[in-house]
C-alpha cells in the first residue's frame, strides 16, 4: 500500500492536533443567579429550584424557573434562573438588553457587582428591587489547571480570541479563569456572538495580548477553538 505524500501526512497530523486541543465557546444568554433569600421572595418560602438541564460547568444547571426583569424603559420576560443559589443575587444581560430595560450595567467579572446597575426582578410570588447586581459579563474562558498548563496561561490573564468565518472578529480582553472545578469553555454573550456570526460550529485562535498565537506544551502552532452556540451557561 502506497503511503500518502509527506506533506499530506503533516497536514493530517496538524489537523488532528488542532482538533485535540479545541476549546468550546458557549453563547451565554441573559440569566439570573438568585440568593436563597431572594428565591423565597420571588417564588415563595421554602421553594427549591427545579433542574431543567445541566450546564457545561460541573454542578451548574439551568432551572425551570424564569423571572421578569423591569427597568425604567421596559421589561424582559422569561429570563432563565441558573442554579444552584448563590450568596448574592446577580443579573447578567447584554448591552442590547440594557437598552431595552433602560439601565446602564458595567462590564464586570462574575461576582464583581459592587456599584453595578439596579434592576427590578419579578417572580410569581413577589418582586424585589436590587440596588446593585446587574452586569454585562466580561468575556472569559473557564480552564482547569491542566488546561492552563497546556495553553501556558495563568489565572486572571487577559488573552485574545480570533473567531474566523464570514464575519471574522478578534475578541480582546478575554479573561482566563482557572479552577479545578472548571471545564474548558469560553463564554460570550449574545451581542458578541451576533457580531462574530457565531452559529453552529467553527474555529478560532487563542492569542496572547502581543498578538502571537499562544503556544501549548504539545507544541501546536495555534491553539484552536471550536464554538457552538449553547444557549446559556455560567
Amino acid at each position: 500500500m502506497q503511503k500518502p505524500p509527506i506533506t499530506e501526512q503533516i497536514v493530517r497530523e496538524v489537523l488532528l492536533r488542532l482538533q485535540t486541543h479545541t476549546i468550546p465557546i458557549a453563547v451565554s444568554a441573559r440569566h439570573v443567579h438568585l440568593s436563597q433569600q431572594h428565591l423565597s421572595i420571588l417564588f415563595g418560602s421554602g421553594h427549591e429550584l427545579k433542574k431543567k438541564r445541566e450546564l457545561s460547568q460541573p454542578g451548574q444547571f439551568a432551572a425551570a424557573e424564569t423571572v421578569l426583569l423591569a427597568g425604567p424603559r421596559g421589561c424582559i420576560e422569561r429570563v432563565r434562573v441558573l442554579g444552584p443559589c448563590r450568596r448574592e443575587t446577580q443579573v447578567e444581560i447584554s448591552r442590547t438588553d440594557a437598552l431595552r430595560l433602560g439601565v446602564a450595567p458595567p462590564v464586570r467579572e462574575s461576582g464583581d457587582t459592587k456599584g453595578s446597575a439596579a434592576v427590578t426582578i419579578i417572580g410569581p410570588a413577589g418582586s424585589l428591587f436590587i440596588k446593585e447586581g446587574c452586569i454585562v459579563a466580561q468575556r472569559h474562558i473557564h480552564m482547569s489547571p491542566q488546561d492552563a498548563q497546556t495553553f501556558q496561561v495563568q489565572n486572571g490573564e487577559l488573552v485574545q480570541v480570533e473567531v474566523q468565518g464570514e464575519r471574522p472578529l478578534l475578541f480582546q480582553h478575554v479573561r482566563v479563569r482557572v479552577s479545578p472545578r472548571y471545564q474548558l469553555e469560553m463564554h460570550i454573550d449574545t451581542d458578541e456572538a451576533n457580531a462574530a456570526g457565531v452559529a453552529g460550529t467553527g474555529r478560532g485562535i487563542l492569542r496572547r495580548k502581543g498578538g502571537g498565537p499562544a503556544e501549548s506544551r504539545a507544541d501546536y502552532t495555534d491553539c484552536s477553538l471550536d464554538y457552538a452556540a449553547a444557549g446559556g451557561g455560567k
